[in-house]
């Protein structure tokens, strides 16, 4: 599932990439992901970790998509800083969307994101996902509401 796109590929996460992923998820998060939950990714059949990879073997994004009971939860949705504005979570997302689709038939799919994070909502308003809730103070350092979203 390699597919290329203005000069990086975007492909499924694999044992090599574990350090990278963890490095960017500490880098986008103020509460990361370790290792070992990525690691967990790599064999959990309910789970995929999509990259964004330069040619020259550079992660600069990622987001997961796990099937929860036919539905699909996304979290994990980052970009490195030096190349946000470029439309990389865009293509992520939509990819991640195609393959949720194909192979778990996933039609409905549910995030999070905090409230204050304005360019996220727009990313997730533009791939058709509407807010539906909210989980008040649900994100810690600093402190914010969590929007609840659904694109069904």
């Amino acid at each position: 599932m390699e597919m290329q796109e203005q000069g990086y590929y975007i492909r499924k996460m694999q044992r090599d990439d574990l350090e990278k992923v963890t490095a960017l998820e500490a880098a986008c998060f103020s509460m990361p992901w370790r290792y070992q939950d990525f690691e967990e990714a790599l064999v959990n059949p309910h789970r995929v970790y999509l990259v964004a990879e330069t040619d020259n073997r550079e992660i600069i994004g990622g987001c997961m998509l796990t099937d929860i009971a036919g539905e699909g939860e996304i979290t994990n949705v980052a970009v490195d800083e030096r190349f946000r504005g470029q439309k990389i979570a865009t293509a992520l997302l939509g990819k991640l969307l195609a393959y949720g689709f194909q192979e778990y038939g996933i039609h409905a799919y549910t995030l999070e994101v905090r409230r204050q994070n304005s360019p996220a909502i727009r990313l997730y308003e533009n791939a058709g996902f509407r807010p539906e809730g909210i989980r008040p103070n649900f994100y810690e350092k600093p402190k914010d509401d969590a929007i609840i979203m659904w694109k069904r």
